[in-house]
């Protein structure tokens, strides 16, 4: 197949009760609209306070543009097929909402790892705090996570793009998601799957080995403070990006490590959870 622009894919959804499309409408609708208000207040905050200047409310708005980007990307085009019915998405807006899916996600990880490398220096290294996470050094690291990204990427990107689709275009997904439309096409898709596979595990091994560390020796660390409140004070500064963490790691886990071609329902669930996490 040579014209992918003429090719129309069709998505078939989470379900087809029609109560329970009700039921995930109305509920996507309000946390989607709490999502976006959350994140933006958080950057309105970030940005006009002098006293949320330093690295780590860097991060945090940071990360909340790419949530309200992420949410944006999946949540309304799935508001839509569930309200108005219509199931069609062409291969070109497919191809752009894969791109930007998969290229939030990825940076996600890499501005998560820096996030535990700034909790790492606040509370191990408290001394030297602003002169090792500097406005220079913070802004290199930010730069980097969404740069990374790109060479995460590309490689699998553009030789998807070259798959072809002559079979069926019924994608198992309420979104434009890499491993339904790998299952659909009629191309040699092994290497493709392989290094996929292969650029999903260096990323997850590298920053969970990053973050695993960086708060390996955050727990040491407070675990030899001397009063029980400020173990909890310390302990406080970190729950929300563990609370992420753990649900960024353990859904991606299970998607990527469990063969694709079983469990699509549940992998489905999985990813919806993924596109919901910034509500926390």
């Amino acid at each position: 197949m040579k014209n992918h622009s003429a090719i129309t894919f069709i998505l078939l959804g989470l379900t087809d009760d029609p109560r329970l499309q009700v039921f995930l409408s109305v509920f996507l609708f309000l946390t989607y609209i709490f999502t976006v208000a959350g994140n933006v207040l958080i950057i309105f905050l970030t940005l006009v306070d002098p006293h949320l200047k330093t690295p780590m409310y860097v991060f945090l708005w940071n990360f909340s543009i790419l949530e309200i980007i992420f949410t944006t990307v999946c949540v309304p085009r799935f508001l839509y097929s569930l309200t108005i019915g219509d199931r069609r998405v062409t291969y070109n807006a497919c191809t752009m909402q894969l791109f930007f899916v998969i290229l939030i996600g990825a940076t996600e990880f890499f501005l998560l790892t820096a996030m535990s490398y700034d909790r790492y220096v606040a509370i191990c290294k408290p001394l030297h705090y602003t002169t090792i996470m500097s406005d220079r050094v913070c802004t290199i690291l930010v730069l980097l996570c969404w740069l990374i990204r790109l060479i995460v990427i590309l490689p699998p990107l553009s030789l998807g793009v070259q798959l072809d689709f002559c079979n069926s275009y019924l994608v198992d997904h309420f979104g434009c998601d890499a491993s339904p439309l790998l299952m659909i096409a009629c191309s040699d898709t092994q290497f493709v799957e392989q290094i996929v596979l292969l650029m999903a595990v260096l990323t997850l091994i590298f920053t969970l080995v990053c973050v695993v560390v960086s708060y390996t020796y955050i727990i040491k660390t407070i675990l030899r403070l001397p009063s029980t409140q400020q173990r909890q004070k310390a302990f406080s500064t970190c729950s929300s990006h563990l609370i992420v963490v753990s649900i960024t790691y353990g859904s991606c886990l299970f998607i990527y490590i469990k063969p694709a071609k079983e469990g699509v329902d549940m992998n489905k669930v999985v990813s919806l959870l993924n596109t919901r996490q910034s509500s926390l």
